[in-house]
């Protein structure tokens, strides 16, 4: 059995007192006025004289900053945070031009998260007790399962939710113990009726989170549109709105780490399909079940899981034709089509009735045990067909492990 040790948040709610609500109000509003500033002067330099301004900077101007009348108030709060949020904004820039990410966007008091984050020397972490800085009694956080022992946090993220709920990310060093190596590897095949079906044979069964409460949401959102823009009561009902989406999150979320911690502790290797759900949300008809049904988390929490329990995660190409392949020993035939109201199918080649999701799951096990043990690609037949050679002589160009993209070699 080895150890790990891993940077892991923990996630507690709190409830602030009067003036913790006031003091980290002022905080986040702070922090999103810091982080706009430096972004109109970062983006305004380039556009005139295509200068870069970096961290250092834009942490000299907010020095500046604070001296002024108009902005004497952010010298007010605590200048961490301020600082943490002039280090995303380098890392955000930093990620734009390695082509990583689009352009920093400005932050919005309305749909923007609010969050502030604290390093070391702005609180106080004894006996169980947190502290901010600015603050004079410690946070009321529901403990709801303990930090590692002898855990030193080194960082303290608070925010607050659209529904008005307050919570603090604890960030600190944990020690992962991996379990027993199982030799069993499993093809997962991701879809909508069936959230995923395995290589098994087994189906697990959508929940669907949202549709469980779209009564209770669509009838929120009559009645926020009712309020009158700017009321107090609009407030309240746009609050009651984020409720029952949090509702539905919290739900979603709690059921994918009870699978994919089951997925990896079952098995070895983990092999999944690189699905693009931004170009698949864009098919009006199946965006809210493809949205609900949250592909990008599940694969978001198998990619650390699997790192942490020391498991292997193969990623398939997108191309490959997990679904219209057979999957019967020998044969190899791709069916031409296969619309998505057909759920079954028979091969014409060697007369096997296949299960759709089944199949697809099938061959994305094999597709990902051929990547894992040779680097051959997940399409043999098309490459063998153009270059000559067989499978295991080829570069693995289909199926990748731990989610990282294969080189296109000419």
């Amino acid at each position: 059995m080895t150890r790990t040790i891993v940077k892991r948040a923990y996630r507690y709610r709190f409830y602030p007192t009067g003036a913790q609500t006031a003091e980290l109000s002022r905080t986040f509003g702070c922090v999103r006025l810091v982080y706009n500033k430096a972004l109109a002067v970062r983006t305004e330099a380039w556009d005139r004289n295509r200068e870069r301004v970096n961290y250092n900077a834009t942490s000299a101007m907010l020095t500046g900053w604070k001296k002024t009348d108009d902005l004497a108030f952010l010298a007010e709060v605590s200048s961490v945070p301020l600082q943490q949020t002039l280090r995303h904004l380098q890392g955000a820039f930093s990620h734009f031009f390695a082509g990583r990410a689009k352009y920093p966007r400005f932050k919005s008091r309305k749909k923007s998260r609010a969050s502030a984050e604290y390093t070391p020397s702005a609180f106080r972490y004894r006996d169980g007790k947190l502290t901010l800085a600015k603050m004079a009694e410690p946070l009321d956080i529901v403990w709801s399962r303990p930090l590692p022992e002898g855990a030193t946090p080194s960082t303290v993220t608070v925010s607050r939710d659209a529904a008005g709920r307050w919570f603090v990310s604890i960030l600190c060093e944990d020690t992962v113990e991996s379990a027993p190596a199982p030799n069993d590897a499993v093809g997962i095949d991701a879809g909508i009726t069936s959230l995923v079906t395995l290589s098994t044979g087994e189906k697990i069964t959508n929940p669907r989170h949202e549709r469980r409460d779209r009564t209770r949401l669509a009838r929120a959102q009559r009645a926020l549109s009712r309020k009158a823009a700017g009321s107090a009561n609009r407030a309240k009902a746009r609050r009651r709105v984020a409720r029952v989406h949090a509702r539905i999150a919290d739900r979603r979320r709690d059921f994918l780490h009870k699978l994919t911690t089951r997925l990896v502790r079952e098995n070895q290797v983990v092999v999944i399909e690189d699905l693009t759900v931004r170009t698949l949300v864009k098919n009006r008809a199946l965006a809210r079940a493809i949205s609900d049904a949250a592909w990008s988390q599940l694969r978001s929490m198998l990619e650390y899981k699997t790192a942490w329990y020391g498991r292997e995660l193969v990623v398939v190409d997108r191309f490959f034709p997990s679904t219209r392949l057979c999957s019967a020993p020998g044969c190899g035939h791709v069916h031409e089509r296969l619309p998505l109201d057909v759920r079954e199918w028979t091969c014409p080649r060697c007369g096997t009735v296949h299960d759709r999701d089944v199949n697809a799951a099938h061959n994305l096990r094999a597709a990902g045990l051929a990547a894992s043990a040779c680097g051959a690609g997940v399409r043999p037949q098309r490459e063998s067909s153009r270059t000559g050679l067989s499978a295991s002589k080829q570069e693995g160009r289909g199926a990748t492990r731990d989610g990282a993209k294969a080189p296109n070699h000419p």
